[in-house]
């Protein structure tokens, strides 16, 4: 067997196997015997920011396409063999990495694996398949455009990332889209779909030793090619804050105020995961009892924060009427900027955490949410003790952690507005103020 090197954490009475092989994969393994289902993830470092922004889009549609053919099967072909057993196989993309999945009872996993590896190994991106999920990502594309949130947050993402690979959709643009070709996705795969760029998540019931000879079997001969990763040399990504419209003849408007944030690695990560929270998780969130409950100016009100390898963004958004569009923004705005000067309640802490920590808790409940957590967490280099580490740091926090966290990411925003021209007209003052003063950049 080609492993180099293997250790065994125990995580609440699971016990994680992690193997590093000769040709540098690193896998993960966790039996659980309670149902007779055996999920893998195969993380790759990929995704979006290593995308050139010419080529934006070009990690969906290789997920999309990788599927369709190999240099010895067709896509039917391999549509028959997984469907045979019943098994889930797919692929995936977004910003910070491109991921493989695979789910079947444990007697077909080593029969789904050297499938799996097989497509991952020697993809045929056949020229009809591409052209095919171009065309319906051209189509994904023009539909998004349609739809105002859609649009609003696309062009914040724009104006907070610049030519940062985060500030463009992972589906890419019309223009870049309809340029990618069969070539493009070999020369992608190729250069990052590699044994020393790979991890491995398995969890179900399959002994670890028996996975790790699996996984050694499909994937142990395949070596690295000579040359070494490509550097990422990726635009710095400062803050600027500024405004952009979209006029759109829409039944509301679509505000959002967003952030430049944390990173995954950085200490204002889990402080900023409960503000998110406490503003925009569920019926009883800040942002929802406020400005929708209180004072009615919402269809639709939330925050989000992304998790990412870099800088990443803290934003809320609220759909209200057109009449309403100021004083909502002005809502949105306030509540950010009240948390600058007032500590969260105990309770109202003690109720976000409570909150996070039973979402998180539900996320891991199958074998292929648990692989899943385990490789992510493999990928950002944070290790399976994280998931320890994440809950304790949860707890741990305090109202004064998450106030620090706000007076040091939530200070001037971007903005992001779309709707009809007489919700911009109402709004464009308070717009301006916001930004102080920035160059509203009118579109549409």
């Amino acid at each position: 067997m080609t492993i180099q090197q293997t250790t065994t954490e125990t995580l609440q009475n699971r016990r994680i196997h992690r193997s590093m092989f000769n040709n540098g994969i690193v896998l993960l393994a966790v039996e659980n015997p309670a149902a007779d289902i055996v999920a893998a993830r195969v993380y790759i470092r990929a995704g979006g920011r290593y995308e050139p922004l010419s080529e934006a889009g070009l990690s969906n549609l290789l997920a999309s396409v990788i599927t369709k053919g190999t240099q010895r099967l067709s896509s039917q072909q391999i549509a028959e063999q997984v469907e045979a057993v019943g098994a889930g196989m797919g692929a995936d993309a977004s910003a910070d990495y491109c991921l493989m999945s695979l789910k079947t009872v444990s007697a077909d996993f080593g029969q789904m694996l050297r499938l799996l590896a097989e497509i991952m190994r020697t993809p045929a991106f056949p020229a009809a398949e591409v052209e095919l999920e171009r065309k319906l990502t051209l189509q994904g594309i023009r539909s998004m455009q349609e739809q105002p949130f859609s649009v609003a947050n696309a062009q914040l993402r724009q104006i907070l990332y610049g030519q940062h690979p985060y500030g463009t959709s992972s589906l890419g643009t019309e223009e870049t889209v309809a340029q990618l070709s069969p070539a493009a996705l070999h020369r992608y795969h190729q250069t990052y779909f590699r044994p020393d760029n790979l991890v491995i998540s398995i969890v179900g019931r399959i002994d670890p030793t028996a996975a790790a000879s699996l996984v050694d079997q499909c994937f142990g001969d395949w070596q690295n090619p000579q040359a070494e990763l490509p550097a990422l040399n990726l635009p710095a990504v400062t803050v600027h804050p500024q405004s952009a419209i979209t006029l759109q003849d829409t039944q509301q408007a679509i505000v959002m105020l967003g952030y430049l944030a944390a990173a995954v690695q950085e200490s204002d990560h889990i402080p900023l995961k409960l503000l998110n929270t406490y503003l925009g998780s569920g019926l009883s969130s800040r942002l929802f009892v406020e400005l929708r409950e209180k004072r009615g100016l919402a269809y639709d009100v939330s925050a989000f924060y992304p998790t990412r390898i870099d800088t990443s963004h803290f934003v809320t958004y609220i759909g209200t009427a057109p009449e309403n569009t100021a004083t909502a923004m002005e809502g949105l705005h306030h509540e950010v900027q009240r948390l600058h000067e007032t500590l969260l309640t105990p309770e109202e802490l003690q109720s976000a955490k409570n909150k996070l920590l039973g979402q998180y808790a539900l996320g891991k409940q199958t074998n292929g949410q648990i692989a899943q957590i385990f490789g992510w967490y493999e990928m950002l280099n944070l290790g399976v003790l994280y998931d320890e580490q994440f809950q304790q740091q949860v707890a741990e926090v305090t109202a004064a952690d998450i106030q620090q966290a706000v007076q040091r990411h939530l200070t001037r925003p971007y903005l992001s507005l779309v709707g009809p021209e007489s919700a911009v007209n109402l709004a464009e003052d308070v717009a301006n103020r916001l930004v102080e003063g920035n160059t509203l950049a009118a579109v549409g």
